[in-house]
């Protein structure tokens, strides 16, 4: 049997898979993921979020300064705080996002039997980036909250969220549905390029690895893992800059920024740390990318 007819058989096997257990599937591969990649995401926020102040001030003076802190101050689990938020929305999260790519690449392969160009798979993926922002979007706006809490209350010496759902329904009572999705302008324009980025390396890399007259079904693990690895590592290089912006506006006082947050986040975040700000917490987002995406992958 020849390769386009392996893949055919493998796309017309992919066709029969259940709604049901790609939602399952989904679900457990997010929930790895965040059990994996979720305590360097809390470093991650913490280092874009902290106060703007003299270097040798500074709260965190790294991501190995700011894990030694955290579990110092509030043990290990202070490195999954806010993980409830994006745990209960991460199976339809995956399921949206896979039937989006899935969805894309039928509306620019009319003819099975081609073989999608990395542009092609790249627009795919930034489809499915649009459709799981309006899940996305509210779940980051309660887990960075919930992250940052700790270091902002400790002059305060009061904890503002009780949790997850305790946020929520603080944020719906101050502002209503506005408040829960603030900061969805900044997550598309995360979400739409890095997904494209993300889905056309993991496609371009498994093809590329997979031997002539085999099926892609049939990669062994590392490789895999390998392509699952890479292309976490794609997603961020694209995805970090726009990210601090939105963790940023996400975690402010209500009214500080005008409108999306983009122009008046990027302005002050340049005037006062320069060019490098976009791109804080870099360390600790390459640490996570490649196990965690790697895991998702496999699962």
């Amino acid at each position: 049997m020849g390769e386009l007819e392996l893949e055919l058989l493998q796309g017309n096997q992919e066709k029969h898979i259940s709604p049901l257990k790609n939602f399952v599937a989904g679900g457990a591969g997010g929930a790895c993921l965040l059990f994996v990649g979720h305590p360097l995401d809390t470093i991650k926020v913490r280092l874009q979020t902290q106060p703007r102040v003299p270097r040798q001030d500074v709260l965190y003076k790294g991501a190995y300064d700011c894990f030694l802190k955290t579990v110092s101050k509030e043990g290990l689990l202070g490195l999954y705080r806010g993980m409830g938020a994006p745990l209960a929305s991460v199976a339809p999260m995956m399921a949206i996002s896979f039937f989006g790519f899935g969805l894309g690449k039928q509306l620019l392969q009319p003819d099975p039997t081609k073989t999608l160009m990395p542009t092609q798979l790249f627009l795919s993926g930034c489809l499915a980036g649009v459709f799981t922002t309006v899940i996305v979007c509210p779940g980051e706006r309660v887990k960075c909250l919930l992250q940052v809490q700790a270091q902002a209350s400790e002059g305060q010496r009061a904890v503002r969220y009780a949790g997850p759902l305790d946020c929520a329904l603080k944020l719906y009572k101050t502002q209503g549905i506005r408040s829960i999705y603030k900061g969805t302008t900044l997550t598309l324009i995360r979400d739409v390029p890095s997904n494209g980025a993300y889905f056309m390396a993991y496609d371009f890399l498994k093809h590329k690895m997979t031997a002539e007259g085999e099926s892609v079904s049939q990669l062994s693990t590392p490789k895999i893992l390998l392509c699952g690895g890479i292309a976490g590592i794609c997603n961020w290089v694209v995805g970090l800059p726009p990210d601090v912006l939105k963790t940023n506006f996400q975690t402010a006082p209500d009214g500080r920024y005008r409108g999306t947050g983009l122009v008046d986040v990027l302005r002050e975040l340049l005037r006062d740390e320069g060019p490098r700000a976009l791109y804080k917490g870099f360390n600790a987002v390459f640490l996570r990318a490649f196990p965690a995406n790697a895991v998702l992958w496999k699962i």
